[in-house]
């Protein structure tokens, strides 16, 4: 390898590095947040809540680092014209090609690692992640339910406590039950007591009664028990497995789902897709970053016009690419666009590229022309 190549290729890895786990620690610091309510009101420990949160890091890093790379190249590139330094790359004749070969590099290898985050760790991160959700939700629902508050322990559920007395027992119950949502009922119980079954954990009430408001006649049904159990179960499917949500699924269970409606058929096979389109746009948008800087003669005075058009491509990109994931999922038939978007943006790109091919160095020839001719009128 040259050593303008190893020279560029170091100088591009550095900043990708840097940007892609600045963003991913900001991004990854925001979803924790959600989660810190677990360790400060409710007891979760440090070391689960640090496991949990850190199964999201592959999900965000494969999202940031087509970005990174972008940022990189817009910034090296630039600064390698700044400082006059590609200016004796020029002098020795290099094509726009053979000067982003380097990008080409990088590119390549980050989207190697883009592609093992898709079709691999991004569904096994992201299953664990679920599952031990899941885990901390149904063994902490005691922590959930506090005192004078009106706590959601479950989607639908929404539960107030009034107390809480010795050795569990829970005074002043009062339950809004939605799940059901053709048939809401608001449960009333003096006293009860949280329960782990294997069916997940049950609060047992003990005297009370079941409000529920009857379609037909639209009266109110009361229906006063001595003890009823209220499952708190987030997933009560059969055999006690869960639907896989798109981001959890391996790329032949998105496009080869056996559990999904005609609806979450069109998302799984939307996601399987991106999946596939996505680490390419690590090539992408390199390639719109040097085509802009590449598109003209080389300038000390500054490229932020260039930089600037060069963002709002990449924007323009990434957004494009969002609106036909959401398109394909409604029209799987759509799908071939997300692949002609990645195919026309890198035609584009790479025309400007090799229109041109070698680098404007008339000027410098014409002066060594001219400077050897002198010397030898000089010597004769």
């Amino acid at each position: 390898m040259r050593i303008y190549n190893r020279y560029i290729i170091y100088n591009l890895m550095m900043p990708v590095l840097v940007i892609a786990l600045t963003l991913t620690g900001i991004v990854w610091l925001t979803q924790s947040l959600r989660l810190v309510d677990l360790i400060v009101n409710k007891g979760l420990d440090v070391a689960t809540f640090l496991y949990i949160s850190s199964l999201l890091i592959p999900s965000l890093l494969m999202i940031v680092l087509p970005i990174a790379l972008f940022c990189s190249s817009l910034y090296i590139y630039n600064k390698l014209i700044c400082d006059s330094e590609l200016i004796v790359f020029k002098s020795a004749g290099l094509s726009k090609i053979n000067l982003a070969k380097p990008a080409f590099i990088v590119s390549a290898v980050i989207t190697l690692i883009g592609y093992i985050l898709s079709l691999y760790i991004l569904p096994t991160s992201y299953r664990e992640f679920k599952d031990t959700q899941v885990f901390v939700r149904n063994n902490y629902a005691s922590l959930l339910l506090q005192e004078r508050v009106f706590s959601t322990p479950t989607k639908g559920l929404t539960v107030y406590i009034e107390s809480r007395g010795d050795e569990g027992m829970l005074e002043g119950i009062l339950v809004y039950d939605s799940r059901d949502i053709a048939h809401p009922k608001t449960i009333i119980g003096q006293k009860g007591r949280l329960v782990k079954t294997t069916a997940g954990p049950v609060v047992e009430m003990i005297r009370g009664n079941i409000q529920q408001i009857d379609k037909e006649n639209g009266n109110l049904d009361v229906l006063y028990f001595d003890n009823y159990q209220l499952n708190l179960s987030v997933y009560t499917s059969v055999g006690g497995k869960r639907w896989h949500e798109p981001e959890e699924r391996y790329i032949n269970e998105l496009f080869f789902p056996d559990d999904a409606d005609d609806t979450n058929r069109g998302k799984l096979i939307a996601e399987g897709h991106h999946r596939i389109i996505w680490p390419l746009y690590s090539f992408v948008l390199m390639l719109v970053a040097l085509a802009a800087l590449f598109s003209g003669q080389f300038s000390r005075r500054g490229q932020w016009k260039r930089i600037l058009f060069a963002t709002c491509m990449a924007v323009f990109l990434v957004v494009i690419d969002l609106a036909l994931k959401n398109a394909v999922a409604k029209n799987t038939s759509l799908a071939i666009l997300m692949y002609l978007n990645v195919a026309i943006s890198i035609a584009a790109s790479l025309y400007i590229l090799v229109k041109n091919k070698i680098i404007n160095n008339w000027n410098f020839l014409t002066k060594r022309r001219i400077f050897k001719m002198r010397k030898k009128l000089e010597a004769s």
